[in-house]
């Protein structure tokens, strides 16, 4: 085992939400010094992960990049490799490339109070075990598995020819070109790959056991581009994004008041764009209502369009079993197949799997309350960043970033070294993520819980955490301050 140097601030997770908080710290605190580590050998997380043909971002851009740095390409809905390069030149504008270790696995953190730091186990790809000690330790590791995405237990698996792919672990060498293909389920990921594969497909078929609500957007904004024209990047891009947050934030407060004529709206456009007499009803309108779970955002209809040239069909029926041939359904019809997607979703995962603790004690992190939606319950010296699932991540994730250098800040202003959200009373809980969707449903009982009251509460609402976390006081009753002995860190 070998230990590095300290630093203040410890990030895991080099993706948009870890890259976003170094950024943070090295323009609003650049005395404070930081590392990053992450497992993979490359920056951009989930984009730079998923392979698979399409892979796109599935909210607008000018929201779903940062705030502080405009998003400059002309596309609005963008592909991972464009995104990537977005990451890659906010690591390189603000340094922070440096200040990355790849390659090192976090396993464990343990925090001990009396020296106010954390030493956290990160493990090398050779298998050499690592300590890094900080202050403070910030999670940027998402809310899924990387390692395996969820494929249910089908009948029969063994019994098919063909080739069964998982788009989180999308192969090199996987060649589709006149194939039949069946891609199963019906979410984000589905309506991304049905698309850019069918022109090259023999046909290519979405079977879903129920359907999705499928929206139209436009691939390229035209006020956007508009505004670039007239008054430059910097203030198109806050203007942008603004109205853009104001769209977001009405269509799900209109969604959540008027379910059905939201619903009646969605429909209409799927009715417009697909052939005349398809069966909407049967295949484009759910039982639930609008954004029970995310609604899933095709650019340019492209989804329908596919639909329309007769490349894609869509199929919604559930599978009795697979068969040689394919995949026999419960109506007796067999799905004819010689390649399978399993686009069924992904496996939660809190934190990464790190384990935490706190002298010595295990933290329990389904038994913790979230703190201002970025802190844990009776954990010091942490905080974490999880992003909106009613809207783009990263609106969630530069608040977060905001208040946790504002938090810095105060503590330096007062001559304290500690926080720790202090819950010691029973209060009310609530599950972290309200969604129905099937992957939420699998594994939310694997992270911390909301409260019901006060600072617990976690706000799925951008206009709320504003007041919260941008405009809102640090100081609270339930935040402790306090004073350690911490050694002396150095520059990372």
């Amino acid at each position: 085992m070998s230990t590095t140097a300290e630093v203040d601030v410890l990030i895991v997770g080099a993706g948009i939400s870890g890259i976003g908080a170094a950024h943070h710290l090295s323009t609003k605190r650049p005395g404070t010094s930081f590392a990053i580590l992450d497992g993979r050998q490359e920056i951009g997380g989930t984009w730079s992960l998923f392979k698979y043909p399409g892979i796109r971002s599935d909210s607008d851009m000018p929201t779903f990049g940062y705030d502080f740095k405009p998003w400059t390409h002309e596309k609005s809905i963008a592909e991972a490799q464009y995104i990537v390069e977005y990451l890659q030149d906010t690591v390189d504008s603000a340094g922070i490339g440096p200040h990355i270790r790849f390659g090192h696995q976090v396993r464990r953190a343990e925090y001990a109070t009396d020296t106010g730091t954390w030493t956290v186990t990160a493990e090398r790809p050779d298998g050499e075990t690592v300590e890094v000690t900080s202050r403070f330790l910030f999670l940027g590791t998402g809310y899924y598995d990387y390692e395996a995405g969820y494929t249910p237990e089908f009948a029969g698996l063994e019994d098919f020819e063909g080739r069964l792919v998982h788009p989180q672990h999308w192969p090199e060498d996987l060649d589709y070109t006149g194939k039949r293909v069946v891609v199963i389920g019906s979410g984000a990921t589905a309506v991304t790959l049905i698309p850019s594969m069918a022109r090259e497909t023999a046909h290519i078929t979405m079977l879903q056991r129920s359907p999705s609500y499928v929206l139209s957007i436009p691939s390229v904004d035209p006020v956007a581009q508009l505004l670039k024209r007239f008054v430059g990047q910097e203030r198109a891009h806050q203007s942008t994004r603004r109205k853009n947050i104001r769209i977001q934030r009405g269509l799900y407060k209109l969604a959540q008041r008027y379910p059905k004529a939201v619903r009646k709206v969605i429909m209409a456009d799927a009715r417009r764009r697909l052939p005349k007499g398809y069966d909407v009803d049967t295949h484009f309108n759910p039982s639930y209502d609008p954004w029970d779970q995310r609604l899933c955002m095709v650019p340019d209809g492209d989804f329908f369009r596919s639909i329309r040239r007769g490349d894609a069909s869509v199929v919604t029926d559930t599978i009795d079993r697979f068969v040689p041939e394919g995949i026999r359904l419960s109506s007796g019809r067999v799905l004819e197949a010689d390649i399978v997607v399993t686009a069924t979703g992904l496996n939660m995962l809190a934190f990464g799997r790190i384990e935490l603790a706190v002298d010595g004690e295990d933290v329990s992190i389904p038994d913790c309350v979230v703190y201002k939606s970025m802190m844990l319950s009776n954990v010091p010296n942490f905080a974490f960043a999880f992003g909106y699932t009613n809207a783009s991540w990263t609106l969630k994730v530069d608040l977060v970033c905001e208040h946790f250098c504002r938090l810095l800040d105060h503590m330096d202003a007062h001559g304290k070294t500690t926080f720790t959200p202090r819950l010691d009373r029973e209060i009310r809980r609530a599950p972290l993520m309200d969604l129905s969707s099937g992957y939420v449903q699998r594994g939310i009982d694997r992270f911390p819980q909301a409260g019901a009251e006060g600072a617990w509460t976690v706000e799925m609402a951008y206009e709320a955490d504003v007041a919260r976390l941008r405009e809102g006081p640090i100081e609270d009753a339930d935040l402790v301050f306090g004073t350690a002995s911490p050694r002396e860190p150095a520059t990372a």
